[in-house]
């Protein structure tokens, strides 16, 4: 290795690989596409190969480029941690804290809280990954993932947040004109809303024994991948929900939906919970300052119930 500036073009290289494109690069970066084409030259040049096989409609990986780009990820990424859990004992809440949850729960209960966490921490800065599917703190280089209902065994460091329970809800015009089931059998009769992608991720079977959009699949009236839908079809009157007590609570709180109770609720007996996730073992101060900011927004017993 000849080039002081080894470590920052092995850098710039990994961006380059990860995002694929030097342009992508570039806005990663906020620098021009010419500055990191330069860098990547130094480090061939550095190097003595080619690492990357350029062409107008994609980049490439040549052999040595591949090899390179496993053993950078690991020891990149293994600064980076090193650097956070040093980082950590000073107690300065900065850097960029990223965050990956439902969009529901992020919208609803982590943004309300951002703007004035960081109005007290104006170095702080926030990337907040609204998706539906399980985010991996480790693979996808998060600081915080939020997680719903039983963990499975891992390394991660689990925090919990509150219980996860469920509610059946449907509006009050609903019940009007269809009336409130008031036995678990009852609810074959009625009108279901259920969740567009998985196996029962509502958990229905809890109750009626069964997937509303299995073989019974006309139970389902209306079905969604996005709960604020589900929530909003059921205020409308659409039909019977059953929801995190996160997603429909507010909305029972408010008389816009009503609990519906089938004889105490059997499938909230042994509630499981609302966790946040991370990988590092000693958490940076803007984790341990962000869990306790929603720590304290969502409160106990939870703001929603």
């Amino acid at each position: 290795m000849r080039d002081p500036r080894f470590a920052e073009h092995l850098a710039v290289y990994v961006d380059v690989v990860r995002s694929g494109s030097f342009s992508a690069a570039s806005r990663r970066r906020a620098v021009t596409p010419s500055a990191i084409v330069r860098q990547i030259d130094a480090l061939e040049q550095d190097l003595g190969v080619a690492l990357l096989v350029r062409s107008t409609r994609a980049l490439s990986l040549t052999d040595a480029g591949q090899h390179l780009f496993d053993r950078a990820q690991r020891l990149l990424d293994d600064l980076a941690d090193t650097h956070a859990e040093v980082a950590a004992f000073d107690g300065i809440v900065g850097g960029t804290l990223r965050v990956a949850c439902f969009p529901t729960f992020g919208k609803r209960y982590i943004l309300p809280i951002l703007a004035p966490l960081m109005n007290e921490y104006p170095a702080l800065k926030v990337e907040l990954d609204l998706t539906e599917r399980l985010a991996d703190p480790v693979a996808e280089r998060l600081d915080l993932v939020i997680r719903m209902g039983d963990l499975q065994d891992s390394s991660l460091i689990a925090s919990r947040l509150a219980p996860l329970t469920r509610l059946l809800v449907a509006s009050p015009d609903y019940i009007a004109r269809f009336g409130e089931p008031r036995v678990a059998g009852e609810l074959c009769a009625h009108r279901l809303l259920d969740k567009l992608h998985g196996n029962d991720l509502l958990g229905w079977a809890d109750i009626i024994g069964d997937n509303p959009t299995g073989r019974d699949g006309d139970r389902a009236i209306f079905r969604s991948d996005d709960f604020e839908a589900l929530n909003s079809a059921a205020i409308a009157g659409m039909g019977i929900a059953l929801l995190p007590a996160w997603v429909s609570g507010p909305a029972v709180k408010s008389g816009e939906l009503v609990r519906i109770s089938l004889r105490g609720e059997t499938w909230n007996s042994s509630p499981r919970g609302i966790h946040l996730l991370r990988a590092l073992h000693t958490a940076p101060a803007k984790v341990r300052v962000f869990t306790q900011v929603l720590k304290a927004h969502i409160g106990s017993p939870p703001i929603w119930e």
